[in-house]
């Protein structure tokens, strides 16, 4: 199965939009309406809806490493990538692995 992406508030929209044009299924806390949620309400999203969720914030690095179940999670440190740059890593991610291979693992970017 082709992998989803959720991208939560943190993401700039513009990766969104970014991935969209390039025919990407891709979701936003603001589409939704998720925004000021907490974390564990986007991981199951993102669960739910078979989706990997992209983020800059390092707390869903510890709900994975306390053994949360998700769908899969694209982290990246705030500020480290340009929207290009993290465009670039989704769709490398995007076209070379599957929705279930991505359960319960994290790609950093």
């Amino acid at each position: 199965m082709e992998i989803r992406f959720h991208l939560d508030e943190h993401v700039d929209p513009g990766v969104a939009l970014g991935l969209r044009v390039r025919g990407v299924d891709v979701t936003t806390s603001a589409d939704k309406a998720l925004l000021g949620a907490d974390d564990i309400e986007h991981l199951a999203f993102a669960r739910r809806e078979n989706r990997v969720l992209v983020t800059q914030d390092a707390d869903f690095l510890a709900m994975h490493a306390s053994g949360t179940p998700h769908s899969g999670i694209a982290y990246c440190h705030q500020q480290s990538r340009s929207i290009g740059e993290l465009i670039r890593a989704l769709m490398l991610i995007h076209q070379c692995v599957t929705a279930e291979v991505m359960v319960g693992r994290v790609e950093f970017l």
